[in-house]
């Protein structure tokens, strides 16, 4: 097959042997921002979880419906999106700047193949920045010049982990890492945070270790909706609570149903006193 879209060559420190998480998730949502194996990785997937397809495109929906909630609803107008992926349509900016204009956003991504395509599309917008960062370096985010210049943290700000923590291993204390950047945010902002997880043992390992090796341990767990719910300890969990995300305030029931439920993305929303 012919390499199509960033196989054409954006930046030269992209490793097209290795799949990337960000360029899997490309291709689950119709995008053509992938490589060959990143094709080969998500049909490994599919034949121990096939709802991967659906799943990952409420998961976007979901991000989608949080922004516009929050913008509109909550007067939210600083972002900082967490592990944020390839643009596609209906970007956290562009929702949120829908709302107002002046709307600040910050994308956080350490795939270069996200830098390179962010920068483009963003590249007029001045309230709106891409960095190439480990999400894990909250030091080092929140000190960033341009986070510096876009984010007022003595205002409300939403910090966005969709779809990510299972990316990291729990060495790296998904928890610990929520309440690092909960700390540093001012009273009334809010923590967007999902993850996928799955009740059946056998899966959870079956796709861990999948994952854990084609990426070259670039992921994390597979988790249970217990561990998700300690993510949220202490802060005011906004309606209807943690939940599968294609349920979390539905516009519409036109969504693609999860024919089967082997995993799911289970999270909410919650906001800090």
């Amino acid at each position: 097959m012919a390499e199509t879209g960033a196989e054409s060559g954006v930046a030269q420190d992209i490793d097209i042997n290795v799949p990337s998480v960000a360029r899997i998730y490309d291709y689950a949502l119709g995008g053509k921002d992938n490589y060959a194996v990143d094709r080969e990785a998500l049909a490994k997937i599919e034949e121990t979880a096939p709802s991967t397809r659906p799943l990952a495109i409420n998961n976007r929906r979901f991000l989608q419906r949080v922004v516009r909630v929050l913008a509109r609803d909550y007067g939210i107008r600083q972002f900082i999106d967490h592990g944020s992926g390839l643009p596609t349509q209906d970007n956290v900016h562009q929702i949120a700047q829908s709302v107002d204009p002046d709307a600040r956003v910050v994308y956080i991504d350490n795939d270069p193949i996200v830098l390179a395509h962010g920068r483009a599309l963003l590249e007029e917008n001045r309230n709106t920045v891409v960095i190439q960062a480990d999400f894990r370096d909250t030091e080092g985010i929140f000190g960033h010049p341009e986070v510096e210049r876009l984010i007022d943290f003595d205002e409300p700000v939403a910090a966005l982990f969709v779809s990510v923590l299972h990316c990291i291993p729990d060495s790296d204390d998904p928890a610990g890492l929520v309440r690092r950047v909960a700390d540093r945010l001012a009273p009334g902002s809010f923590l967007v945070i999902n993850q996928l997880i799955s009740e059946d043992a056998e899966l959870r390992a079956r796709i861990t270790d999948f994952m854990d090796v084609s990426t070259r341990g670039n992921w994390g767990r597979v988790r249970q909706a217990h561990e998700v719910r300690s993510y949220f300890e202490g802060f005011e969990i906004l309606d209807p609570g943690l939940v599968e995300i294609s349920t979390w305030r539905p516009d519409t029931e036109l969504g693609p149903k999860q024919l089967t439920d082997e995993w799911i993305e289970f999270g909410g929303v919650a906001r800090k006193y």
